[in-house]
Protein backbone atom coordinates (compact mmCIF):
# COMPACT_ATOMS: atom_id res chain seq x y z
CA UNK A 1 0.00 0.00 0.00
CA UNK A 2 1.23 3.57 -0.55
CA UNK A 3 0.52 6.74 0.54
CA UNK A 4 -2.03 9.04 -1.27
CA UNK A 5 -0.66 12.23 -2.14
CA UNK A 6 -1.99 15.73 -4.19
CA UNK A 7 0.97 15.56 -6.60
CA UNK A 8 -0.92 14.09 -9.46
CA UNK A 9 -3.95 14.55 -10.39
CA UNK A 10 -6.25 11.37 -11.66
CA UNK A 11 -7.68 11.48 -15.17
CA UNK A 12 -10.79 12.36 -13.64
CA UNK A 13 -9.49 15.20 -11.52
CA UNK A 14 -7.61 16.52 -15.26
CA UNK A 15 -11.21 16.33 -16.96
CA UNK A 16 -12.70 18.42 -14.36
CA UNK A 17 -9.58 20.57 -14.44
CA UNK A 18 -9.98 21.33 -18.22
CA UNK A 19 -13.79 21.83 -17.65
CA UNK A 20 -13.53 24.41 -14.96
CA UNK A 21 -10.57 26.67 -16.37
CA UNK A 22 -12.44 26.58 -19.60
CA UNK A 23 -15.04 28.08 -17.23
CA UNK A 24 -12.82 30.36 -15.73
CA UNK A 25 -11.47 31.35 -18.86
CA UNK A 26 -14.72 32.35 -20.33
CA UNK A 27 -15.00 34.38 -16.95
CA UNK A 28 -12.38 36.09 -18.01
CA UNK A 29 -12.74 36.46 -21.84
CA UNK A 30 -16.75 37.37 -21.80
CA UNK A 31 -16.12 40.75 -23.31
CA UNK A 32 -14.96 39.92 -26.36
CA UNK A 33 -17.39 37.44 -26.79
CA UNK A 34 -20.63 39.26 -26.25
CA UNK A 35 -22.42 40.24 -29.84
CA UNK A 36 -25.25 42.55 -28.47
CA UNK A 37 -26.29 44.89 -26.40
CA UNK A 38 -27.74 42.68 -23.96
CA UNK A 39 -25.33 42.41 -20.78
CA UNK A 40 -27.21 39.37 -19.16
CA UNK A 41 -24.09 36.37 -20.35
CA UNK A 42 -21.15 38.35 -17.99
CA UNK A 43 -23.75 37.68 -14.61
CA UNK A 44 -23.70 33.81 -16.12
CA UNK A 45 -20.12 33.63 -15.73
CA UNK A 46 -19.73 35.83 -12.96
CA UNK A 47 -21.56 32.86 -11.06
CA UNK A 48 -20.19 29.96 -12.65
CA UNK A 49 -16.56 30.75 -12.58
CA UNK A 50 -16.68 30.17 -8.63
CA UNK A 51 -18.60 27.27 -9.22
CA UNK A 52 -16.66 25.89 -11.44
CA UNK A 53 -13.47 26.57 -9.19
CA UNK A 54 -15.89 25.05 -6.21
CA UNK A 55 -16.26 21.71 -8.22
CA UNK A 56 -12.98 21.26 -8.66
CA UNK A 57 -12.07 21.41 -5.22
CA UNK A 58 -14.29 19.01 -3.98
CA UNK A 59 -13.67 16.81 -6.53
CA UNK A 60 -9.95 16.76 -5.71
CA UNK A 61 -10.44 16.89 -1.89
CA UNK A 62 -13.01 13.63 -2.15
CA UNK A 63 -10.93 10.77 -0.82
CA UNK A 64 -7.55 11.93 -2.34
CA UNK A 65 -5.90 13.85 0.50
CA UNK A 66 -3.89 12.39 3.14
CA UNK A 67 -2.75 13.75 6.44
CA UNK A 68 0.78 14.78 5.18
CA UNK A 69 -1.01 16.22 2.26
CA UNK A 70 -3.13 18.22 3.99
CA UNK A 71 -0.40 19.50 6.46
CA UNK A 72 1.77 20.40 3.85
CA UNK A 73 -0.74 22.31 1.68
CA UNK A 74 -2.09 24.29 4.95
CA UNK A 75 1.09 25.35 5.90
CA UNK A 76 2.36 26.79 2.39
CA UNK A 77 -1.16 27.76 1.82
CA UNK A 78 -1.00 29.37 5.32
CA UNK A 79 2.66 31.32 4.50
CA UNK A 80 1.71 32.19 1.32
CA UNK A 81 -1.41 34.27 2.08
CA UNK A 82 0.65 35.36 5.28
CA UNK A 83 2.95 37.36 2.88
CA UNK A 84 0.71 38.88 0.77
CA UNK A 85 -0.43 41.89 2.91
CA UNK A 86 3.04 42.19 3.68
CA UNK A 87 3.61 44.18 0.08
CA UNK A 88 -0.08 46.30 0.98
CA UNK A 89 -0.94 46.15 -2.58
CA UNK A 90 1.53 49.01 -3.20
CA UNK A 91 2.15 49.65 -6.64
CA UNK A 92 2.26 45.76 -7.05
CA UNK A 93 4.30 44.55 -4.20
CA UNK A 94 3.46 41.48 -3.31
CA UNK A 95 5.79 38.88 -1.75
CA UNK A 96 3.47 36.00 -2.02
CA UNK A 97 4.49 35.16 -5.85
CA UNK A 98 8.16 34.01 -4.96
CA UNK A 99 6.86 31.34 -2.67
CA UNK A 100 4.34 30.41 -4.48
CA UNK A 101 6.70 30.17 -7.60
CA UNK A 102 9.38 28.40 -5.55
CA UNK A 103 7.00 25.45 -3.77
CA UNK A 104 5.10 24.68 -7.22
CA UNK A 105 8.52 24.46 -8.67
CA UNK A 106 9.29 21.53 -6.12
CA UNK A 107 5.92 20.22 -5.40
CA UNK A 108 4.37 20.01 -9.00
CA UNK A 109 1.46 21.69 -10.73
CA UNK A 110 -1.36 20.11 -9.39
CA UNK A 111 0.16 21.13 -6.17
CA UNK A 112 0.84 24.69 -7.48
CA UNK A 113 -2.59 25.28 -8.66
CA UNK A 114 -4.24 24.22 -5.41
CA UNK A 115 -1.57 26.55 -3.70
CA UNK A 116 -2.24 29.05 -5.59
CA UNK A 117 -6.47 29.15 -5.15
CA UNK A 118 -6.44 28.09 -1.34
CA UNK A 119 -3.44 30.83 -0.83
CA UNK A 120 -5.44 33.39 -2.38
CA UNK A 121 -8.92 32.08 -0.66
CA UNK A 122 -7.27 32.23 2.51
CA UNK A 123 -5.20 35.85 1.78
CA UNK A 124 -8.57 37.34 1.12
CA UNK A 125 -10.08 35.61 4.18
CA UNK A 126 -7.87 37.40 6.08
CA UNK A 127 -7.49 40.80 4.57
CA UNK A 128 -11.15 41.11 4.56
CA UNK A 129 -10.78 41.12 0.60
CA UNK A 130 -14.00 38.71 -0.72
CA UNK A 131 -15.88 39.99 -3.26
CA UNK A 132 -17.18 38.61 -6.87
CA UNK A 133 -13.51 39.40 -7.94
CA UNK A 134 -11.94 36.75 -5.63
CA UNK A 135 -12.55 33.37 -7.57
CA UNK A 136 -10.81 34.96 -10.37
CA UNK A 137 -8.18 35.93 -8.51
CA UNK A 138 -7.75 31.78 -6.81
CA UNK A 139 -8.21 31.02 -10.91
CA UNK A 140 -5.17 33.12 -11.92
CA UNK A 141 -3.10 32.08 -8.81
CA UNK A 142 -3.74 28.65 -9.61
CA UNK A 143 -3.03 28.73 -12.97
CA UNK A 144 0.46 30.56 -12.39
CA UNK A 145 0.97 27.64 -9.95
CA UNK A 146 0.06 25.36 -12.45
CA UNK A 147 2.57 26.73 -14.87
CA UNK A 148 5.55 26.88 -13.00
CA UNK A 149 5.18 22.87 -12.43
CA UNK A 150 5.16 21.96 -15.72
CA UNK A 151 8.56 24.02 -16.31
CA UNK A 152 11.29 21.39 -17.38
CA UNK A 153 12.57 19.51 -13.89
CA UNK A 154 16.06 18.87 -15.17
CA UNK A 155 17.29 22.40 -14.54
CA UNK A 156 19.46 22.90 -11.75
CA UNK A 157 21.43 25.40 -10.25
CA UNK A 158 21.67 29.27 -11.79
CA UNK A 159 19.98 28.05 -14.44
CA UNK A 160 17.31 26.98 -12.66
CA UNK A 161 17.15 30.46 -10.68
CA UNK A 162 17.28 32.16 -14.54
CA UNK A 163 14.52 30.29 -15.53
CA UNK A 164 12.46 31.01 -12.45
CA UNK A 165 12.87 34.72 -12.80
CA UNK A 166 11.65 34.92 -15.87
CA UNK A 167 8.80 32.84 -15.01
CA UNK A 168 8.17 35.19 -12.48
CA UNK A 169 8.44 37.91 -15.18
CA UNK A 170 5.90 36.26 -16.87
CA UNK A 171 3.29 35.50 -14.16
CA UNK A 172 3.17 39.28 -12.59
CA UNK A 173 2.44 40.32 -16.21
CA UNK A 174 -0.58 37.51 -16.52
CA UNK A 175 -1.58 38.19 -13.38
CA UNK A 176 -1.98 42.13 -14.07
CA UNK A 177 -3.56 40.99 -17.53
CA UNK A 178 -6.16 38.62 -15.84
CA UNK A 179 -6.88 41.29 -13.06
CA UNK A 180 -7.35 43.94 -15.25
CA UNK A 181 -9.63 41.82 -17.83
CA UNK A 182 -12.37 40.71 -14.90
CA UNK A 183 -12.21 45.03 -13.54
CA UNK A 184 -12.24 46.74 -17.01
CA UNK A 185 -15.38 46.12 -18.37
CA UNK A 186 -17.09 46.91 -14.80
CA UNK A 187 -14.48 50.04 -13.88
CA UNK A 188 -14.89 52.35 -16.65
CA UNK A 189 -18.39 52.48 -17.59
CA UNK A 190 -19.68 53.68 -20.69
CA UNK A 191 -18.17 57.15 -20.73
CA UNK A 192 -14.40 56.63 -21.55
CA UNK A 193 -12.43 55.92 -24.65
CA UNK A 194 -11.15 52.54 -22.99
CA UNK A 195 -14.52 51.64 -21.88
CA UNK A 196 -16.02 48.21 -22.92
CA UNK A 197 -19.11 48.48 -25.24
CA UNK A 198 -21.40 45.57 -25.68
CA UNK A 199 -21.78 44.82 -29.11
CA UNK A 200 -18.43 46.28 -30.66
CA UNK A 201 -16.44 44.88 -32.83
CA UNK A 202 -13.56 42.43 -31.02
CA UNK A 203 -10.61 44.65 -32.38
CA UNK A 204 -12.25 47.71 -30.66
CA UNK A 205 -12.73 46.09 -27.87
CA UNK A 206 -9.44 44.76 -27.58
CA UNK A 207 -7.70 47.49 -28.67
CA UNK A 208 -9.58 49.80 -25.34
CA UNK A 209 -8.54 47.00 -23.32
CA UNK A 210 -4.87 46.85 -24.18
CA UNK A 211 -4.60 50.80 -23.96
CA UNK A 212 -6.26 50.20 -20.64
CA UNK A 213 -3.71 47.58 -19.33
CA UNK A 214 -0.53 49.14 -20.79
CA UNK A 215 -1.60 52.06 -18.54
CA UNK A 216 -2.30 50.17 -15.46
CA UNK A 217 0.42 47.93 -16.30
CA UNK A 218 3.38 50.81 -15.52
CA UNK A 219 2.17 51.37 -11.95
CA UNK A 220 1.38 47.62 -10.88
CA UNK A 221 2.77 45.07 -12.97
CA UNK A 222 6.04 45.98 -13.88
CA UNK A 223 6.97 46.81 -9.83
CA UNK A 224 5.39 43.16 -9.47
CA UNK A 225 7.66 41.61 -12.16
CA UNK A 226 10.36 43.63 -11.03
CA UNK A 227 9.94 42.85 -6.81
CA UNK A 228 9.32 38.79 -7.97
CA UNK A 229 12.28 38.57 -9.75
CA UNK A 230 14.40 40.18 -7.28
CA UNK A 231 12.86 38.11 -4.85
CA UNK A 232 13.96 34.64 -6.31
CA UNK A 233 17.38 35.82 -7.28
CA UNK A 234 17.84 36.36 -3.54
CA UNK A 235 16.52 33.59 -1.71
CA UNK A 236 15.97 31.19 -4.71
CA UNK A 237 18.57 28.61 -3.86
CA UNK A 238 17.85 28.30 0.19
CA UNK A 239 14.51 28.28 -0.31
CA UNK A 240 14.78 25.53 -3.24
CA UNK A 241 16.69 23.23 -0.78
CA UNK A 242 14.88 23.57 2.04
CA UNK A 243 11.55 23.04 0.11
CA UNK A 244 12.95 19.63 -1.44
CA UNK A 245 13.84 18.82 2.09
CA UNK A 246 11.19 18.33 2.81
CA UNK A 247 9.53 16.99 0.04
CA UNK A 248 12.21 14.28 0.78
CA UNK A 249 11.28 13.80 4.11
CA UNK A 250 7.70 13.36 3.27
CA UNK A 251 8.03 10.65 1.31
CA UNK A 252 5.21 10.93 -0.50
CA UNK A 253 4.00 7.63 -2.38
CA UNK A 254 6.02 5.80 0.38
CA UNK A 255 5.38 2.08 1.02
CA UNK A 256 3.68 1.44 3.89
CA UNK A 257 4.12 -1.80 5.33
CA UNK A 258 2.33 -3.78 8.28
CA UNK A 259 3.55 -6.16 10.07
CA UNK A 260 4.03 -8.05 13.34
CA UNK A 261 5.99 -7.30 15.97
CA UNK A 262 9.32 -9.37 16.46
CA UNK A 263 9.69 -10.55 20.77
CA UNK A 264 12.41 -7.93 21.27
CA UNK A 265 10.48 -4.97 19.78
CA UNK A 266 7.41 -6.14 22.34
CA UNK A 267 9.43 -6.15 25.26
CA UNK A 268 11.04 -2.74 24.13
CA UNK A 269 7.80 -1.33 23.80
CA UNK A 270 7.15 -2.56 27.59
CA UNK A 271 9.95 -0.52 28.94
CA UNK A 272 9.43 2.50 27.19
CA UNK A 273 5.82 2.39 28.77
CA UNK A 274 7.05 1.45 31.94
CA UNK A 275 9.70 4.21 31.94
Amino acid sequence: MKTKNILIFSKLQSLVLAATSTVGLLGFCWPFLISTQVSHPQWIFLCATPLALALFLISVSNGSLDAKSVALLALLSALVAALRPLGTGAVGLEPMWFLLILSARVFGPSFGFLLGALSMLLSALITGGTGPWLAYQCFAAAWIGLGVGLLPRKVRGKKEIALLVFYGIFAAQFFGIAMDLQFWPWFLGVDSQLSFTAGAPVAANLNNFLSYHFLSALAWDIPRAIFTSVLIILTGAPVLGALRRAHTRAAFLSPIEFRNLTTSERAMGKMATKL
